[in-house]
């Protein structure tokens, strides 16, 4: 890796830190080259503009989101083994891998109503992370761990809202045995899916 690169790199990494913590549109290049100990003319040549930072720092953001959510979980076997992978990693990414709240809560509603390249980015990410779930939950009906007739985009929109009331349940609520809630919740869900004792026979 060029010196260029892994300046670009710490430099989304603190990044993160400071959207994490103030939003998106808290991150300054000021901040940030007090952060890192760099002049701000170093910070701005590698973004050029507060639109290209935040851009680049929720792509950052989702290339460590992938590394530690999706490609280890899709390493379990299809189907249904693996849609609990998935969920045991995201899980695991939003009550302890961040100090500050996941990024992509905290940007969805700082975003929702400001149109511009940030809010496209995470748009486009999220529809993209919601295709992944929806695709391995797929993988359970050709495995035959899940009726033929289940909807793998329902599966997807109520495991988002199980990972999104478990974000809150932590970060706003403080609830004890929030995590055991939210796999409560899961495994009903995919009881449901699942075909019946009788069907399988």
């Amino acid at each position: 890796m060029s010196k260029g690169h892994d300046t670009r790199q710490a430099i989304l990494q603190e990044a993160t830190v400071q959207a994490s913590q103030n939003g998106l549109s808290g991150i300054t290049i000021g901040k940030l080259a007090d952060a890192l100990q760099m002049s701000k003319s170093g910070v701005f040549a590698h973004f050029k503009s507060k639109d290209m930072l935040q851009v680049a720092t929720l792509t950052y953001y989702a290339e460590v989101f992938t590394d530690r959510v999706v490609r280890p979980a899709l390493k379990a076997p299809r189907g249904e083994v693996r849609l609990r992978s998935l969920f045991s990693h995201w899980l695991a990414w939003a009550s302890t891998e961040l100090a500050y709240g996941c990024l992509f809560v905290s940007a969805a509603t700082e975003l929702d109503d400001r149109p511009g390249p940030a809010r496209d980015i995470l748009v486009s990410q999220q529809k993209d992370w919601l295709d992944v779930i929806s695709q391995v939950a797929k993988t359970g009906i050709q495995e035959g761990d899940f009726r033929a007739d289940v909807d793998p985009d329902q599966i997807a929109f109520e495991i988002y809202g199980i990972a999104l009331s478990l974000h809150h349940a932590l970060r706003l609520l403080g609830q004890r045995g929030a995590n055991q809630k939210a796999w409560a919740a899961f495994d009903r869900l995919v009881a449901d899916a699942r075909l019946t004792t009788n069907a399988r026979t």
